[in-house]
């Protein structure tokens, strides 16, 4: 397998824009995990298991159902890669979201085998 690229990332986040769920799925190992940016752990919320994983991307797009993720800058070196963008979502009470995020990330036989979210806690955009 070759080893994923800044390309790859990239290809990856363009599926998180388009919310296309069956793209995003076929850059994620078999064994992959998902650490969200919220929940009650230590690493937030974790997805564990493709289905499970599955399931927690497509919750992104539930409670942010206009999600984006701009700006993208990645880099990867070895096994682990970066992603930094700013997140912007509207949830259905109207509360909106715009924050500076980093996923990390773990490679394993050319796909991802972890995506660790990360989000500044901001409060939600005002009049936006």
């Amino acid at each position: 397998m070759t080893q994923p690229t800044v390309d790859f990332l990239q290809a990856f986040s363009d599926a998180w824009n388009r919310h296309d769920i069956d793209a995003l799925m076929s850059f994620m190992a078999e064994d992959c995990s998902f650490h969200a940016v919220a929940g009650p752990d230590l690493l937030g919320r974790s997805f564990v298991g493709r289905e499970a994983v599955r399931q927690g991307f497509e919750l992104a797009w539930q409670t942010f159902p206009d999600a984006a993720w701009l700006d993208p800058d990645h880099f990867v070196v070895g096994n682990r890669g970066v992603t930094e963008s700013t997140f912007s979502g509207t949830k259905a009470d109207g509360t909106r979201i715009e924050a500076r995020m980093v996923d990390v990330f773990t490679f394993h036989n050319g796909k991802i085998a972890v995506k660790n979210a990360y989000r500044k806690d901001r409060p939600p955009v005002v009049g936006a």
